[in-house]
């Protein structure tokens, strides 16, 4: 096999094929094009609505990373997240330049989403062919996966970007081989790695791609592709450490892997199991038609996911949108079946897609949460502070070390006008963490305090029985409750001295 560009399956092996042509002889303009659609539908999707879901939590933590400054990221690094820090330091410059508003926040994995859906449809031009490519890239366009992490502040959309960037640069590297094209290679790479350490699953199908084409390649490309992975290497090489290090603070809420969980992955990672259905079957069918032409993106799909699953099993890693990246190349699999009917109806089958998938678009659009109905209003709940707050008032939150990352979520919705924490003995930013730590003696820190402002998760028909330790023994010893408003996932009580 080699990797280059394709218009036919009768090619001679190891032979670079010309670019498409028009009937004049000249290039096909439409082949040279056949990103633009993909890339605008998919902008145009992914853009429509999308401040409407308020931010979730894992945004509420790149949000308190992306607003602290460089020194308080790299010791930030230390301590949590270091897998994620390339990212936070990114969001830090975006931030500044952009803002911190929900549009804002998310506007890179938007537009990272409608690159990849371009890189996609190139990709499958240069490997099958122009109508599968198109056909790809718009099918990636509709999923509802996409709009889910086309809409998140977080780095997957970007990874995305990376592993179809560093993919078809291979192709373009092991078909006209060129030590400026194994740099960009390398590049890609790297920045792939510094996004999300999983991704680099991917190079294992980047390894099978590569020696399958020793036979009809020069007997240097192997070799030249282990060289371009060496800044990866050195790049990455502390992260993995770092991260390998926190990885029972990081990931303690996850479970090991089960077998169901594989059944279950292309329902995750689309966001819908109907349409996650469709594009197993598609990828299935296009991998048979394909053939041979079917290993790089075959198994740029099956060993990522592979590989995490067998690391799940013995350690709680199996997370389904760790596996985002994995989705375009299912497509560009999927988009070699729709080009063997003609367009209006591959088209068709497209467009149903979407329609099946439109439930789903509608929901992830209310909220980020899983499942759909375990929303947590943070944005409620701080328009209540907002509207019924007094000079003087404090704000306490319980619990405080959860991931629901509550004291973030109402800092965000009210910015400088929030209640005074008092509680609070070291923020977020000193403790180079997420979490803040509250003083060892809350009765006396809540001296003095005439009104607070209790917000706690759940719905709680008594807030001051749910707070736990001493701060809930300060808290009912020294105040009653005055009035309470349960919001979705969580509940503010207004108590009085």
């Amino acid at each position: 096999m080699t990797l280059r560009y394709v218009t036919g399956s009768a090619d001679p092996p190891g032979e670079r094929v010309p670019p498409v042509r028009g009937a004049a002889g000249g290039p096909d303009r439409a082949g040279r094009l056949v990103w633009i659609a993909p890339s605008l539908v998919t902008l145009a999707v992914v853009l429509t609505g999308i401040d409407h879901a308020q931010p979730w939590r894992d945004e509420l933590a790149t949000w308190s990373a992306a607003t602290r400054s460089p020194a308080d990221l790299v010791r930030l690094a230390g301590t949590i997240d270091a897998a994620t820090s390339p990212y936070y330091l990114f969001m830090h410059a975006w931030v500044a330049v952009f803002g911190d508003s929900v549009t804002a926040l998310r506007l890179p994995a938007a537009l990272a989403m409608a690159a990849t859906a371009g890189l996609t449809a190139v990709l499958g031009q240069r490997l099958v062919g122009t109508r599968a490519g198109l056909l790809a890239g718009l099918l990636l366009a509709v999923l509802p996966g996409t709009s889910r992490y086309g809409q998140e502040a977080r780095p997957y959309a970007l990874a995305t970007l990376l592993a179809m960037l560093a993919t078809l640069l291979l192709v373009e590297a092991t078909a006209r081989p060129g030590w400026t094209r194994w740099a960009g290679y390398a590049a890609a790479v790297a920045a792939l790695g510094l996004t999300h350490l999983v991704a680099l699953t991917l190079l294992a199908a980047h390894a099978v791609a590569v020696l399958a084409t020793r036979r009809t390649g020069p007997p240097s490309r192997p070799l030249r592709w282990v060289l371009a992975l060496l800044p990866t290497v050195l790049l990455v090489a502390p992260l993995v450490l770092l991260a390998r290090a926190q990885r029972a603070r990081q990931l303690g809420w996850v479970d090991t892997a089960r077998p169901d969980d594989l059944a279950a992955l292309a329902g995750g990672v689309t966001q819908s199991g109907v349409v996650g259905g469709v594009l197993v079957g598609l990828a299935a069918l296009g991998a048979a038609t394909l053939g041979r032409r079917a290993l790089l993106p075959g198994l740029a799909v099956l060993l990522p996911v592979l590989l995490l699953f067998a690391a799940g099993l013995a350690v709680p890693l199996w997370v389904p949108r760790y596996l985002v990246f994995v989705v375009p190349f299912g497509c560009l699999l999927a988009g070699a079946a729709l080009a063997a009917v003609p367009l209006p109806p591959a088209l068709a089958v497209v467009a149903l897609t979407g329609l099946l998938g439109l439930p789903d678009q509608a929901a992830l659009r209310r909220t980020h949460e899983w499942p759909r109905s375990a929303t947590v209003d943070y944005r409620g709940a701080a328009r209540i502070v907002a509207d019924g707050q007094r000079p003087g008032d404090a704000v306490v939150f319980s619990p405080r070390r959860s991931w629901f990352f509550l004291d973030l979520g109402l800092a965000y919705h009210l910015g400088d006008q929030r209640p005074r924490d008092v509680l609070v003995a070291e923020d977020q930013a000193r403790r180079a963490d997420l979490w803040a730590a509250e003083c060892a003696r809350p009765a006396e820190c809540l001296a003095g305090t005439q009104r607070v402002w209790l917000v706690v998760t759940g719905r709680r028909d008594d807030p001051l029985a749910a707070v736990a330790g001493a701060k809930g023994d300060a808290l009912r010893a020294g105040f009653t409750v005055e009035r309470v408003w349960p919001r979705p996932g969580v509940t503010v009580a207004l108590l009085t001295r």
